[in-house]
């Protein structure tokens, strides 16, 4: 309707919700909270929801949050002029907020990010893989495990290998024990994700290197490669685990605050050390955004090595924005707090 306010439309799928619904398909409450922590960027931005409104009423923009269960009548009644959708947590499997975007296509809503055939893509790390290599990127050729079969063994990797869940994320499945030395020992832990969450694995050769990140938010719609955030993210060990990962976010985050165990991994710009990986990793963003459709916001995570051999592990579509490394982003590369990013982004797209 002519001359409605622009209104942003955050959409989220809480822990809470994931949670309940996990116990109700019969997983058990340990596995339910680990899987369910991928979801904990709802819980650490709900605080926030008020900041972000603040900052796109001073950009004449209405914000509105909606947990994923309102979506479908919410975007159905939503303004098609002026009507942004961004979509916070997505998911396939075990979470579902990959069916936001395809609600704003049908509703004929414009959305920030990735068309939703991208969302369901990067939730299956085997299938993107595949398609990661077709476009001719530096990711690791995997096989793929069901409990204790093979569905597709992995090539020979005298370096040993590297076993996570399939459909995962935020480091759930991973454990000190994830790094083997023989492919034939994947499927004890193919059986144990099996059993906890139900899950396959995929086995990739391991690749040495220090892990990096690489976020981008495109706060000016022009923005290109040129503007990714690339950090290494050191933390102390080889990788992260799933207990690194739920100590620094939502409720066991905050429980980690409150009794001092709160340690954020340092971020250490890659370009200072090694700038010719850096300048490898702009190149491999801009084949995403070329041949893939990566737009408007993702993250990559990657392994440099001292030669700067760059290996591309996975990305993300829908980035935990409210994580200490897209906040360090916001602030450095456009000057801004996340709140102030995500009011500007969305200003700039419908305003």
């Amino acid at each position: 309707m002519a001359g409605q306010t622009p209104t942003l439309v955050l959409v989220h799928e809480p822990e809470r919700a994931c949670f309940e619904r996990l116990l109700a398909e019969g997983f058990d409450r340990r596995a339910a909270t680990e899987i369910t922590s991928y979801l904990a960027q709802s819980t650490d931005l709900a605080p926030e929801f008020d900041a972000i409104g603040e900052a796109c009423a001073r950009r004449g923009i209405r914000f509105r949050a909606v947990e994923l269960d309102e979506a479908a009548g919410v975007l159905a009644a939503c303004d098609r002029s002026g009507t942004l959708v961004w979509t916070l947590t997505d998911g396939i499997a075990y979470f579902r907020g990959g069916a936001a975007p395809a609600l704003a296509r049908l509703n004929g809503l414009a959305t920030v990010g990735a068309d939703d055939s991208v969302f369901a893509l990067c939730q299956d790390k085997f299938r993107s893989g595949a398609v990661l290599g077709a476009l001719g990127l530096p990711v690791p050729t995997a096989g793929l495990a069901r409990g204790g079969h093979w569905l597709v063994e992995p090539p020979a990797s005298p370096a040993g290998y590297f076993v996570k869940p399939n459909r995962l994320g935020a480091k759930v499945g991973i454990w000190e024990d994830s790094r083997i030395a023989k492919a034939g020992e994947a499927l004890a832990l193919g059986r144990r994700v099996q059993d906890a969450y139900r899950d396959d694995v995929v086995v990739q050769p391991y690749v040495a290197g220090r892990n990096v990140r690489a976020s981008f938010l495109a706060v000016d719609p022009a923005a290109g490669p040129e503007v990714l955030g690339i950090a290494f993210v050191d933390s102390g060990g080889d990788f992260q685990t799933m207990a690194d990962s739920m100590a620094l976010y939502g409720e066991t985050g905050a429980a980690a605050r409150g009794e001092g165990r709160y340690a954020e991994p340092e971020l250490v710009p890659v370009a200072s050390a090694q700038p010719r990986a850096a300048e490898t990793i702009r190149r491999i963003a801009a084949t995403l955004m070329a041949g893939l459709g990566l737009r408007d916001v993702f993250s990559l995570d990657l392994r440099v090595e001292a030669d700067d051999t760059v290996h591309l592990i996975e990305f993300e579509v829908s980035p935990g924005l409210p994580c200490f490394d897209f906040r360090a982003y916001c602030r450095s590369q456009w000057g801004m707090s996340l709140a102030e990013s995500m009011a500007e982004t969305a200003a700039r797209r419908v305003g």
